[in-house]
């Protein structure tokens, strides 16, 4: 008896102790801590959190030079933004610290403007009720994409590779950390600890580990005993998806939890993406799961987006499947400054604002929607329903539809659950409740029976490809404020209401027809007819008020005429006067080489796929070996062609190589010819010593891969392929998703027959030298 109390006595106070230690460090409210089992829940009531939101960098770097370049000030740029990541229901914050900017190379703490802007735009966001996740050092320089200037801190000094090594390193940021988190924020007078709305912080950005792993423990370690010494008992992260190599290393730390990213679509692809890429997001897998002291880690996205896609599908995608792996906070890299929108040319590669890209702002409300909504840890079994979402990439479509809720993305044929109870609504283009002829984004939010507050933003029109080369002197994207016709069915308005301006210097007020009315930018009150309220601009709601609106000014019709005309000369000097097509337009997705090539063979027999000479920018590479295997376009069979040359340098199945080209296009301008083409041709050889084995095959719109194996010779010749030869097959998933322990294969989890008609990409892979002249259809 003695001796089974003794044992309940043990076990309790170890399962006391294991408690203990994961509970708040102090009995200072900490807003959220981290239980036993990793899991984030709030101090008050226990309750799992999970928080959706952005990195925004104007503070810092080229995101500050940007903007003050436009003679937008700052603190209103930080004013202007912060606003709209509330009107998109987000509730975090999170960006790098360019530590580069407010440290010198001993690690002490500089207290100037970018500081000064940090702390202002923290201020702002703990208005509207957004939580901050500290990230205080970044090791970045400060150029990108200009040049770095060197501004004499410790990053500056030792870089991201030493920093992590060297003992002078180590103290230079052990003294920075202790005065960064000891710092006192003018605008909250608080010191971070003390601020309700930081809720924790992340100790640095990408480590990229070297040399022993104890010495790696031992960085995290002092690093976090640092930022303890200084009374933060906040939770503390430390990323382990850039040096997996080292996450045995890193688990050993006295952390709570550990970030991650997801670029699914790889970054900087130089031109807009085009396909099927639902792939690429279905599932975030954890490979760090089977060390034991990981399960119990809390786990956090620092820093995601997919890169290089314009369609407003991908967002919710990605926040399901955040969710199935157990991620409790996500924050997308980065939303673009309203100031500096027009060019894109903060990040290339990303391309989010609610005023220039509407349709991708909505998804991501909608993506915020979900990641709160869906519960942690719970698969679920459809990339495109689930709860009450629903995704589709041939609509360009996010959707929510509940009962209090309805969302879209873009123009949606479904009906709300029950719009005698919808109580908010946001959309691009029409949907049953709303018809919009404009292009930007509105809101709705039902303030009482038979009033609502409505907010529209003025037209966004597409005027080159964002995520081509961009410059500071040429928009992407222009803005029109226009009056546009809209019509609200909602039934506790009837059909003849008013709507009443609401934001200042907004003097614009009609009363519907039938429900019907125009509309120009602004918010406004939408009352049911002989309805009275009392509601003013100054009334609060939610973290807005009322009246508050904020929108860029209108382009010069001028800038936008002039763009306009400049993209139609370059496109239809080699194109003009095609009876084949309806607007040259729509030849301006192909490239002028490629539509001149698609329509010389309208009426043939024949269909090309893949041309080395003209497809280069299509083509998407898988290359596990930057560094020794070879990509090479080199002299073809006459002066005008090429041959893509594919050298491998290794042998057998880690070699393998492999590449997909969007053919989407062509088949699109062809629709007619379709029918008459069975057989898929390759013109290869390999240079090799002994015959190749390759894989070849065609991807649908519904991520469908269908292929075969054919073997290749010395001689470059025609393989021809029966279509009715393909079989279903997994395909790559290229770009390939950073971080690199990703999967790289996947296949549709239901079966398919093979319709060319429906038929997007072509892919190849092989593991052996190739010379690929042409791929077609005849």
């Amino acid at each position: 008896m003695l001796y089974k109390r003794f044992v309940l006595s043990l076990v309790f106070l170890l399962i006391a102790t294991s408690s203990f230690a994961q509970q708040p460090l102090s009995s200072k409210k900490t807003g959220i801590y981290v239980d036993q089992y990793g899991v984030i829940r709030w101090e008050k009531g226990n309750k799992e959190a999970a928080f959706f939101g952005v990195n925004y960098t104007v503070p810092f770097a080229y995101g500050y030079r940007s903007v003050k370049r436009t003679g937008i000030t700052a603190e209103q740029a930080i004013r202007d933004d912060v606003y709209h990541f509330s009107r998109l229901g987000l509730d975090a914050f999170r960006v790098h610290v360019w530590d580069t900017e407010i440290s010198d190379s001993a690690g002490n703490l500089l207290n100037n403007e970018h500081l000064r802007l940090f702390d202002f735009l923290i201020a702002e966001l703990k208005k509207r009720n957004i939580k901050t996740l500290v990230t205080p050092i970044a090791y970045w320089g400060n150029g990108y994409p200009e040049k770095d200037e060197d501004r004499g801190g410790f990053s500056s000094k030792y870089g991201k590779q030493r920093a992590l090594v060297e003992e002078a390193a180590f103290v230079a940021q052990e003294r920075y950390l202790k005065q960064f988190f000891q710092h006192k924020n003018p605008y909250t007078g608080l010191i971070y600890q003390d601020d309700p709305d930081i809720l924790a912080a992340e100790v640095n950005n990408e480590p990229q580990h070297s040399g022993p792993k104890e010495r790696a423990t031992e960085y995290v370690n002092r690093m976090v005993k640092a930022i303890r010494g200084t009374g933060w008992t906040k939770p503390i992260f430390y990323n382990i998806s850039e040096s997996p190599k080292y996450a045995d290393a890193i688990v050993k730390a006295d952390v709570q939890g550990h970030s991650f990213q997801w670029y699914p679509t790889g970054l900087v692809s130089g031109h807009t993406l085009k396909g099927n890429y639902l792939p690429n997001v279905s599932k975030y897998v954890i490979p760090f799961d089977t060390i034991p002291a990981f399960k119990n880690r809390a786990k956090i996205v620092y820093e995601f987006d997919a890169g290089d896609i314009l369609d407003s599908y991908m967002y919710p995608a990605m926040a399901k499947s955040f969710r199935m792996a157990g991620f409790q906070w996500a924050t997308q890299f980065a939303y673009d400054p309203m100031a500096t929108a027009y060019g894109n040319t903060e990040y290339q590669t990303h391309y989010l604002n609610l005023a220039y890209t509407p349709s991708k702002a909505i998804s991501l409300l909608i993506a915020s929607k979900a990641f709160h909504d869906l519960p942690r840890s719970k698969v679920q079994t459809s990339d495109t329903l689930f709860a009450a979402f629903r995704l589709s990439y041939k609509l360009s479509l996010s959707e929510m539809n509940t009962e209090k809720e309805f969302y879209y993305s873009n123009t949606t044929t479904s009906i709300p659950l029950n719009i005698s109870k919808l109580k908010h609504m946001a959309g691009v283009g029409n949907s049953a409740a709303v018809v919009y002829q404009g292009s930007g984004a509105y809101f709705l939010d039902k303030i009482e029976t038979g009033v609502w507050r409505l907010e529209v933003m003025p037209d966004a029109i597409k005027i080159r490809d964002p995520f081509a080369k961009t410059a500071e002197d040429r928009a992407v994207t222009g803005i029109d404020w226009q009056q546009q016709a809209m019509q609200l069915n909602f039934p506790d308005l009837g059909s003849d209401f008013t709507i009443k301006a609401m934001n200042t210097g907004n003097v614009f007020g009609t009363t519907a027809v039938q429900q019907k009315f125009n509309i120009q930018p602004g918010t406004y009150l939408v009352i049911k007819k002989g309805k009275k309220t009392s509601i003013t601009a100054n009334t609060p709601y939610a973290s807005l008020k009322m009246g508050e609106y904020v929108a860029p000014a209108a382009s010069a019709k001028e800038f936008l005429e002039r763009s306009a005309a400049q993209i139609i000369q370059e496109s239809k000097q080699t194109v003009a006067g095609s009876k084949s097509i309806k607007d040259v337009n729509d030849l301006r997705p192909l490239g002028i080489l490629r539509a001149v090539r698609a329509l010389t063979t309208l009426g043939e027999n024949f269909l090309p796929l893949f041309d080395p000479a003209l497809d280069q920018e299509y083509l998407t590479l898988y290359n596990p070996d930057w560094k020794n295997n070879g990509l090479q376009y080199i002299p073809g069979e006459t002066s005008s062609q090429q041959l893509l040359k594919l050298t491998v340098s290794k042998t057998g199945e880690s070699s393998l190589l492999g590449f997909q080209s969007y053919v989407g296009d062509h088949l699109k301008l062809n629709p007619g010819n379709l029918r008459q083409l069975t057989t898929l041709v390759i013109r290869v050889k390999t240079t090799g010593a002994n015959p190749a084995k390759i894989k070849i095959g065609l991807i649908d719109a519904d991520a469908h891969f269908f292929s075969t194996e054919v073997s290749v010779g010395s001689e470059l010749k025609d393989i021809e392929i029966p279509l009715s030869s393909l079989k279903q097959d997994s395909q790559l998933l290229l770009p390939r998703p950073y971080p690199g322990f990703l999967p790289l294969y996947y296949r549709t989890p239901e079966s398919a027959s093979f319709q060319l008609k429906t038929v997007e990409k072509l892919e190849v892979s092989f593991n052996q030298d190739l010379e690929i002249a042409s791929v077609y259809l005849k």
